[in-house]
């Protein structure tokens, strides 16, 4: 837990976050760690991949779509992806 309250009080983002998932998958996957190290790497990967996650599931309630109204106007709504857009319910596309 001492990493996860370290993380945020750094301030810590998501790219340097997946830098160093990546670096620690490299070292593991090296084979020349010992195992108490393999251990403290994995428990700090796991930590960054929640990090991670919490920060994409943050932009993804942050996104949002713009839309045209009936009239052609944009219109902007919050992203829903559980919502089907009108395209999907359609299975013959036209454009024009």
């Amino acid at each position: 837990m001492t990493k996860k309250i370290e993380i945020k009080k750094n301030g810590q983002t998501f790219e340097p976050a997946i830098e160093r998932l990546e670096a620690i998958v490299e070292e593991m996957e090296s084979d020349k760690l010992p195992l108490e190290e393999l251990l403290a790497r994995y428990e700090e990967g796991v930590q960054l991949v929640k990090f991670c996650s919490e920060k994409l599931e943050d932009a993804g309630k942050r996104i949002e779509m713009i839309t045209r109204d009936s009239g052609g106007k944009p219109q902007v709504s919050e992203f829903d992806p559980e919502k089907k857009s009108a395209s999907n319910d359609n299975e013959d596309v036209r454009l024009f």
